[in-house]
């Protein structure tokens, strides 16, 4: 592939051609991505998952003016997550992994959400290493982050042990362009309810898992409703106030079996400053005092295993911080906004890393069929990235 000389348009035609929805591999993009690099003199690491078959790539361009022309510290990360969300089921009019233009747009799965921002920032490249910059410039894309945002943590876990030093983050997630200073946090779990099995005719010798479930899953749609009804409530969100919910339920192999196993996920998204551990306590206590002992009535062996297997904590940027300030005027967006989607943003941030989120396309388009972003808002990306680098040069 010829890619020192690539524009936007034709690296997100490259991006999109890979299936990289989270079930699969990204190692091809992933490695697509590290090799032009590297054609233009740029070094990157990679941070894989546990098996080897994802990664994480992390790579600085550094300053290249003034006293400090070659320093890799400092400067900002342009990030963006590399999968996406499966087309299954839905009814495509044009193939979703093949970008296609139409009506002023570019069609293809991951479009908007997020391979536009990649390839962006990756058209850039021979320009950023042109700029006389002060600074360095770093790319940071991630795996996994449609599932929980799992792939990134593993990348920020090598920065740190890396001592590695940024002024701020740009997380390139589909906004309109607009600034985005806050999301709230996501927090997904799985729960296995254990009761025991009998036949249906012989209810009293059984406990059945997918009935005390079923209270536990009401016990969290109170839970939810509290935070409705009661608050505490951010009026700058779309959806105001902490939600919860349930998203996920298997249990019984038999229509004459009482179950003897019930699982199911539950996901609360809270707003920033709430506390997650608070959270998940009521759900705790519930358990323990109330669904359990029914249960033990009925089988002395019952019980509740919760793992709380992914999540990202909430983004709550500083105004005053530099990257806010820097984005704001770069884009001269000066509203508050705030989402209830969440985004790996609040993991840089979690490091001390300031983070804010920027990018093209609209999230309203995201992982739906015939996913688009307009050409439009890529030649807005392209402008503010294009300022960003500058901002980075001598005054």
């Amino acid at each position: 592939m010829e890619s020192l000389n690539m524009n936007t348009r034709q690296w997100l035609e490259t991006l999109v051609a890979f299936d990289t929805t989270s079930r699969n591999s990204n190692l091809e993009l992933i490695t697509t991505v590290r090799d032009s690099l590297q054609q233009q003199g740029v070094a990157s690491w990679l941070a894989h998952n546990k098996d080897k078959t994802k990664a994480n790539l992390f790579a600085t361009l550094p300053a290249t003016a003034g006293p400090h022309a070659g320093s890799t510290e400092g400067g900002i990360v342009l990030s963006g997550h590399t999968d996406v969300v499966p087309v299954d089921g839905q009814k495509w009019d044009t193939d979703p992994f093949k970008l296609t233009e139409k009506d002023g747009a570019l069609y293809a799965r991951g479009s908007c959400d997020m391979k536009g921002f990649i390839a962006t920032a990756l058209a850039l490249v021979p320009e950023y290493l042109a700029m006389p910059r002060v600074k360095p410039i770093h790319l940071a894309f991630s795996f996994d982050e449609e599932i929980g945002c799992i792939g990134a943590p593993v990348m920020l876990e090598e920065i740190v042990k890396r001592g590695i030093k940024v002024d701020g983050c740009v997380v390139g997630e589909p906004t309109s362009m607009n600034v985005v200073v806050a999301h709230k946090g996501i927090n997904v779990f799985a729960c296995k309810v254990h009761g025991k099995s009998a036949h249906s005719s012989l209810t009293p010798q059984g406990c059945n898992a997918i009935e005390h479930a079923a209270r536990l899953i009401c016990a969290i749609r109170d839970f939810a409703d509290g935070y409705k009804a009661n608050g505490p409530y951010d009026q700058f969100f779309d959806v105001p106030f902490s939600t919860m919910t349930t998203n996920q339920i298997r249990g019984g192999i038999a229509v004459n079996t009482i179950p003897e196993l019930c699982e199911f996920t539950y996901e609360f998204r809270n707003l920033p400053g709430m506390s997650v551990a608070d959270i998940q306590a009521q759900i705790d206590k519930y358990i323990a005092e109330v669904l359990l002992p029914k249960m033990r009535t009925e089988f002395p062996d019952a019980r509740v295993e919760i793992d709380n297997f992914a999540g990202s904590p909430a983004l709550e940027a500083v105004e005053q911080a530099a990257i806010t300030e820097l984005v704001r005027a770069l884009t001269g967006d000066r509203q508050t906004r705030k989402v209830a989607y969440g985004t790996e943003a609040g993991l840089f941030q979690q490091i001390g890393i300031p983070t804010i989120v920027c990018g093209p396309g609209d999230i309203g388009n995201a992982h739906k069929p015939n996913e688009f972003v307009t050409l439009a808002q890529m030649e807005h990306c392209e402008q503010f990235l294009r300022k960003l680098g500058k901002s980075l040069q001598a005054a």
